[in-house]
């Protein structure tokens, strides 16, 4: 991390002997062991929360190409829907047939002057002429 070699760390110690003295010198090596240990605690802490908040970038990234490849399925899904939709409405439409052979019931059609007369008494009555003609020849 330091890139220090042994040698200077053999010359710090000889310092670190020299200036804080041989009665100091265990407790000030324990006390800088401890905040070289919180040390590195702390970096590995950083480390690990700037690879979270990449982890996070990249699954948001994700995320939202998969929310555009699912919106882009959808809009062609919906569209061969609609393109499939009109294509059988024009096939029902061209096989409807161009006079309904079954109408549905509805109001009369408006009587015209010469259905409006009726040929002979008989068929105002209903009655029906090769009915009435054997009846005739008994009379």
């Amino acid at each position: 991390m330091f890139d220090i070699g042994f040698s200077e760390l053999l010359v710090i110690a000889v310092v670190a002997l020299i200036v804080i003295g041989p009665e100091r010198l265990p407790k000030v090596a324990r006390t800088l062991g401890h905040l070289f240990g919180r040390m590195q605690r702390y970096v590995n802490d950083v480390k690990a929360d700037i690879s979270r908040e990449m982890e996070l970038d990249e699954l948001k990234k994700l995320q939202s190409s998969m929310e555009d490849a699912a919106r882009t399925l959808g809009q062609s899904v919906e569209k061969e829907v609609t393109e499939t939709e009109s294509e059988l409405n024009k096939l029902a439409q061209s096989a409807q047939p161009v006079a309904d052979p079954y109408p549905e019931p509805g109001p009369a059609p408006a009587p015209t002057e010469a259905a409006s007369k009726p040929a002979s008494p008989q068929l105002e009555l209903g009655l029906d002429t090769a009915a009435q003609a054997p009846a005739q020849k008994q009379a």
